[in-house]
């Protein structure tokens, strides 16, 4: 008897099931590492263009003021990253298991449940606007006047970019990193284009090369966040196409199933992310609180913020190298552990770790040299907001390799299942460690005669080097279970 052929998307997952359990895990994650890299480091500048653009405003309140919106931010990106690596590390277990329909079903339960999240946020931010932006960190009124205008259009878009989030991540689960990067480049390039024509108006300096705008819309701080709105709906029409097209998995209504097995589903994948990026809201407000609680005067306080912000924003382009490049580890690490090959996975998280050590010495040192000009080129306007930003961004360049660990460790145990532990790291950083020492070490220093703000700028390395002691033991522990598994060392 003839043997039944499969249809043409089953034989493109058998194929991408062999390539992903059975190619060199060096070649697999350098391959699938470009391109998220690119999709990382594209969306971490154009971050950094709002920030250059605002700053060509001469306005240390008006940079401050994308500081207080920033938690707001990171809790979009929580709740996209929970459904995003929620249902992507389900999806890739799926394909190793070759469940095809059981994919389907998690793909669209996550989509669905993140755009829901989204609309709900958009109102309840609109309907409370003035108490979110204090709640966030708003401390001057000229300083909440500028967070409200550039945030009620970041919630308006919230929605698309949750669901943008979600699809990316799927694309990446799926091992599909190519469209991915379409989809999130084409929406930062849009941004970066669109930032200088709706916040400056003919005539001014828009900070590149003595260059000043021919026409503008005159937005403002209004403009940016405009730019980036629909910078993100472009995003998202792309990531959709992307979706449809290939080998992927696709996203249909009828698929959507929010039962408790599918919802645990995601927590599982995706709690730690949540937990990371929430508690990095709660720790940028704290920061902006703190600043508000140590330093004295108005235009201080705005200096402080501005600065901080700018420096931020940067380290954020420092970390997406090192997320990107991770992101090339995670479809190999789930698809591999899904199909019981241990030891691919021990060997591509070793791989992983000595790269990013590397990469990240390599960065540290040239931002430490360059620490001036880059930080002037983001930061507030004022002397004072630039002298607080390039220590605080020597500072933390100091511990920045030992993120190599935390992260890669991170995201390790989050793809293999290890929730509790994935969950605990996660939040370690910017939780367990940073926001005790932002609230305290400046209570500390000012004890000892030393300036409180030095305890500001001290914060997150030490919060670093506490992190990086919770990993070690944190990771050996899962590692030691997959060698006693594998049988190898």
């Amino acid at each position: 008897m003839r043997k039944k052929e499969g249809t043409p998307a089953q034989s493109a997952t058998e194929a991408k099931f062999i390539r992903m359990t059975t190619e060199p895990v060096e070649k697999l994650i350098l391959k699938l590492a470009v391109p998220t890299i690119i999709s990382m480091l594209v969306t971490a500048f154009y971050n950094l263009a709002d920030t250059f653009f605002i700053r060509q405003l001469q306005s240390d309140s008006m940079v401050a003021a994308v500081g207080v919106v920033m938690p707001l931010m990171n809790i979009i990106q929580a709740i996209g990253f929970y459904h995003g690596h929620g249902s992507g590390n389900y999806i890739s277990r799926a394909f190793g298991r070759q469940d095809l329909k059981d994919a389907e079903k998690m793909a669209a339960t996550g989509f669905f449940c993140a755009v829901s999240f989204g609309l709900l946020l958009a109102v309840l931010g609109l309907s409370f606007r003035q108490s979110l932006v204090r709640l966030l960190g708003a401390k001057t009124e000229e300083t909440i006047g500028n967070s409200i205008r550039y945030m009620q259009y970041i919630l308006l878009a919230a929605p698309l970019m949750m669901g943008s989030i979600v699809l990316n991540n799927q694309l990446r689960f799926q091992g599909n990193a190519f469209f991915s990067m379409i989809g999130l480049t084409s929406g930062a390039v849009l941004n970066m284009f669109l930032d200088p024509i709706l916040i400056f108006k003919a005539g001014d300096s828009i900070g590149i090369a003595g260059l000043r705008a021919a026409f503008g819309a005159g937005m403002g701080i209004s403009g940016a966040a405009l730019a980036t709105g629909l910078s993100q709906c472009v995003s998202f029409v792309i990531l959709a196409i992307g979706l449809s097209r290939s080998d992927n998995i696709k996203i249909r209504l009828r698929n959507f199933c929010p039962k408790p097995y599918y919802l645990k589903g995601i927590m599982q994948g995706g709690l730690p992310s949540l937990a990371r990026q929430g508690i990095a809201s709660i720790s940028t407000a704290s920061l902006n609180h703190a600043i508000g609680l140590y330093v004295s005067g108005a235009l201080l306080i705005d200096a402080a913020q501005a600065a901080m912000t700018g420096v931020n924003r940067i380290m954020m382009v420092l970390a997406s190298i090192l997320i990107g490049f991770g992101q090339g580890f995670q479809p190999v690490c789930g698809f591999n552990y899904g199909a019981k090959r241990y030891d691919r996975v021990l060997k591509a998280f070793r791989f992983c770790v000595k790269l990013a050590a590397v990469m990240l010495v390599v960065l540290a040192v040239v931002g430490f040299v360059f620490a001036s000009p880059v930080t002037n080129l983001v930061t507030g306007a004022s002397e004072e907001a630039s002298r607080i930003a390039v220590f605080a961004f020597r500072a933390q360049l100091v511990t920045l390799p030992l993120s190599a660990w935390i992260v890669l460790c991170n995201m390790m145990l989050q793809n293999i299942g290890a929730t509790g532990k994935a969950t605990a790291l996660a939040i370690s950083r910017q939780g367990l460690a940073f926001i005790p020492m932002v609230l305290l070490l400046p209570a500390l220093m000012g004890a000892v005669g030393a300036a409180p703000l030095l305890g500001i700028e001290f914060a997150q390395p030490v919060a670093d080097v506490i992190s990086f002691l919770i990993a070690i033991p944190v990771g050996l522990s899962e590692l030691k279970k997959m060698r006693g598994t594998d049988g190898e060392c």
